[in-house]
């Protein structure tokens, strides 16, 4: 499962006449479930076969006539259990979306779901003729690194917008006893958190959501209160709240600079930005939220700006 995400935040008002020199509020960590990112299970199982092998001893004397003389075929094996189809919806809870397996039955996408399968893989669990299990680390990265990179694809739009949405991705892998049954195969599924460990109900399929104005509009990011504030909830903007995300700003590639570096690097550019969608240009407040080094290790290295909505 993955691990609860920590922001720190904060904002600032530029008050009517006063140039820039704004006194931002203290900045604050909270945990919350919506970064829908799955960390590698980090204990490898290894998938025991008992073997028997059943045998009898007897004479040369020629067979009787009641014993048949030619072999008894083997049993014929079950098949895998069969892969999960691109395009299904299912109707999954919060804590079922963050499971490393699912036994939920698709849905028409019709129908109320709250997921929906983009992407279906093949595992690779061979490694120097050595057969991994479905859980072990190396499997598991895999699948941690498919769909992700898979999710931009199917949704259209480019990385800041996905990054300014609500749409996270998830992923399923056969349990082990299917794995030792012969399934190979992961399952990415897309899921949109609608608030605290809440997932919203599209109308549809979502492919190309990033790519149209209302449905981006309606999943976006966007919070009940300033970042930096006690009661803040990041919820879709398709409901009600009073700030929204409005810019993505990437940091360097590297290792984790810092809280204060990470934190200096946003003053700039989202005053800009909140300057852009301010009414009035002397008297607007605006905030953003920059990455801890858990989420940086986790591959969050851009940080967001916030503007009252």
């Amino acid at each position: 499962m993955p691990p609860a995400s920590s922001t720190a935040s904060r904002s600032s008002t530029r008050p009517s006449g006063r140039g820039a020199t704004g006194a931002p509020s203290a900045g604050r960590r909270r945990v919350s479930d919506l970064g829908v990112r799955r960390r590698a299970v980090s204990v490898l199982l290894s998938a025991l076969v008992a073997v028997t092998v059943a045998g009898c001893a007897g004479d040369d004397k020629e067979p009787s006539a009641s014993r048949p003389t030619h072999p008894t075929p083997p049993p014929t094996a079950a098949p895998p259990p069969q892969a999960p189809a691109e395009g299904a919806c299912y109707r999954l809870t919060f804590r079922q979306a963050l499971a490393p397996t699912s036994a939920a039955r698709p849905i028409p996408c019709a129908d109320p779901h709250t997921s929906e399968t983009y992407a279906v893989g093949t595992l690779d669990t061979v490694v120097d003729g050595h057969l991994l299990a479905v859980d072990s680390q190396r499997v598991q990265k895999q699948v941690a690194e498919a769909c992700p990179a898979a999710l931009t694809r199917f949704l259209g739009g480019d990385q800041a917008a996905l990054r300014l949405s609500m749409f996270r991705p998830v992923w399923f892998t056969p349990t082990l006893a299917q794995s030792d049954r012969g399934a190979d195969w992961y399952r990415c599924d897309v899921v949109i958190v609608a608030g605290d460990e809440e997932l919203a109900e599209p109308d549809g399929g979502l492919k190309g959501a990033l790519d149209k104005d209302a449905v981006r509009d309606r999943y976006a990011m966007c919070g009940t209160a300033a970042p930096d504030d006690p009661d803040f909830e990041r919820v879709i903007c398709g409901v009600e709240h009073t700030w929204r995300a409005i810019q993505v700003v990437p940091y360097p590639a590297g290792r984790y600079p810092g809280v204060p570096a990470v934190r200096d690097r946003l003053e700039s550019p989202c005053e800009d930005a909140g300057l852009d969608v301010a009414e009035d240009p002397l008297d607007y407040r605006w905030g953003y939220e920059y990455p801890t080094k858990e989420q940086w290790d986790m591959g969050q290295t851009w940080g967001l700006c916030w503007a009252p909505d």
